[in-house]
């Protein structure tokens, strides 16, 4: 709720502007309905389209895309997008290669009509076949718990994959936008893994001043992450006004994203 008001106010906007509103989780306050639906009740927004999109630490990639279509295709005028999680709920506490690493949190951004384009180009990818190796398998069944209801990861599975995917995606929708990556101001990436980012970074033969990093403050704090650190770097005077952005993103499914925009 507190991001969804700040991104509001800091777009100098009116709630009721708001007629698409997305939030991205793969920690639900309920089964359904929505956390978006629920977010819109809490706001006093009412009638237009709330919907969540599940595609865990690439979700805010998904969601941004979303609703960037919305708003081109004329469905939508402004739209609220947030990336939200509570972690701590799907965490096995006496597991220490998992739960050490992530945190909750909550970051949002809103869209609107423009004469320039925001965003210059996005994409986005998934590969079921490796959904074993970061997964939350438990189910709702019978009112009883069926499965382990914690986060699982085979982490240097997940590592091995992640670097090569996140290189591939980035330096694949910086080609489609004709953008070289020497003009990348900002590399702004899912805060996962140190490791992971560095090696992003390098493929895209960015300097780590030039990436935004907040992990050590924040934890991995899934789809909240990207927000989050885009928020951080606002704040902090780093990313202003004409700068070519970077955001990429990558989780369970295995999903990921990229979107170029010009803040």
């Amino acid at each position: 709720m507190r991001a969804a008001e700040a991104a509001i106010a800091n777009a100098g906007i009116a709630r009721e502007e708001i007629d698409l509103i997305i939030v991205a989780t793969s920690t639900p306050d309920m089964i359904f309905p929505s956390t978006a639906c629920l977010l819109q009740e809490k706001l006093g927004v009412h009638g237009c389209a709330a919907f969540d999109v599940q595609a865990v630490c690439a979700g805010f990639m998904y969601a941004l895309v979303t609703a960037h279509n919305y708003i081109k295709s004329g469905m939508a005028k402004k739209a609220l997008v947030v990336g939200a999680e509570i972690f701590s709920r799907i965490l096995d506490w006496e597991d220490r290669r998992t739960c050490v690493l992530f945190g909750d949190g909550a970051g949002a951004v809103v869209l609107g009509e423009a004469d320039e384009p925001g965003i210059l180009h996005a994409k986005l990818a998934s590969d079921g076949r490796y959904h074993r190796i970061l997964s939350t398998p438990g189910q709702i069944a019978s009112g009883q718990i069926v499965g382990k209801p914690y986060l699982t990861m085979d982490g240097p599975a997940v590592f091995k994959f992640a670097v090569k995917a996140l290189a591939d995606i980035a330096a694949s929708t910086l080609a489609e936008a004709c953008v070289d990556k020497s003009e990348v101001d900002w590399l702004v990436p899912h805060q996962a893994n140190l490791r992971i980012i560095e090696s992003t970074a390098k493929h895209l033969g960015l300097s780590m001043d030039k990436v935004v990093v907040t992990l050590p403050e924040q934890g991995n704090t899934s789809a909240a992450s990207i927000p989050l650190a885009l928020d951080h770097a606002v704040r902090a005077g780093q990313i202003t006004r004409g700068q070519t952005i970077l955001l990429e993103g990558i989780g369970g499914g295995f999903a990921r994203g990229a979107v170029l925009l010009k803040f």
